[in-house]
């Protein structure tokens, strides 16, 4: 029975101290988290641009088919 008891009264305390407002946590403003995603928002189209601009020049450097480099086209 006695860990009833204290179940009961560890509850009670922990409700009690929910309900003080004196120095609750109130979490972070709102202003460094906007400015936290905008740099993370930067940061992937930066990657997205560098990525892209990449993958088309390697894509650009292929030969077309039949060309010289072609080694399947007939002689």
């Amino acid at each position: 029975m006695s860990i009833i008891a204290y179940l009961h009264v560890a509850l009670t305390v922990r409700i009690a101290e929910l309900r003080r407002t004196g120095e609750r946590d109130r979490g972070d403003s709102p202003v460094p988290t906007a400015v936290i995603i905008f740099g993370l928002v930067a940061a992937a189209l930066a990657v997205t641009v560098a990525v892209s601009q990449s993958v088309g020049d390697w894509m650009d450097a292929i030969p077309e088919p039949g060309g010289a480099a072609d080694p399947a086209a007939p002689e």
